[in-house]
């Protein structure tokens, strides 16, 4: 087992365009992710906002936009698990997310796969893995009530 990357997947009963519109809106991507966000998701874009989550309320998000394939891929770095207002985690290495969308019969496959963790400083690699490990879980549980609610 890879302790680099997670790597998720889940058939969502929704269009493919669909599931594009929710993961490259920003204001669709606000409602479900957790985030507060504004601004617009292009290669070279630099978002930041607040997490909403229960718990990390107000806590900084940032992301930097990598690639941008209409209904077929999405990816940005990050610093995962920037959970201590007082550090700065701006020199450290970041991590990639990519979603992957494809057809399938009953909707659309969406594929999340996070890598590079190995990058992370050991004295927080594996809280970082392992937070975002349930992290991603729980997005996808999200991005299929926000499809359910919004069909």
């Amino acid at each position: 087992m890879s302790t680099d990357q997670i790597r998720k997947r889940v058939v969502l009963s929704a269009p493919r365009k669909r599931v594009w519109q929710a993961l490259s809106d920003v204001n669709a991507l606000t409602d479900w992710f957790g985030v507060k966000l504004s601004g617009k998701l292009a290669p070279g874009a630099r978002l930041r906002g607040q997490v909403t989550h229960q718990g990390y309320e107000n806590s900084p998000f940032e992301i930097a936009i990598e690639r941008v394939e209409p209904e077929r891929a999405l990816s940005w770095r990050w610093h995962p698990n920037t959970t201590d207002p007082k550090k700065d985690y701006s020199t450290e290495p970041t991590t990639l997310v990519l979603f992957e969308l494809a057809d399938h019969p009953d909707g659309a496959q969406l594929t999340i796969t996070e890598s590079g963790f190995d990058g992370i400083p050991s004295s927080r690699r594996f809280e970082a893995y392992q937070g975002n490990e349930k992290g991603w879980t729980m997005q996808m549980e999200a991005i299929q009530r926000y499809l359910a609610k919004a069909a």
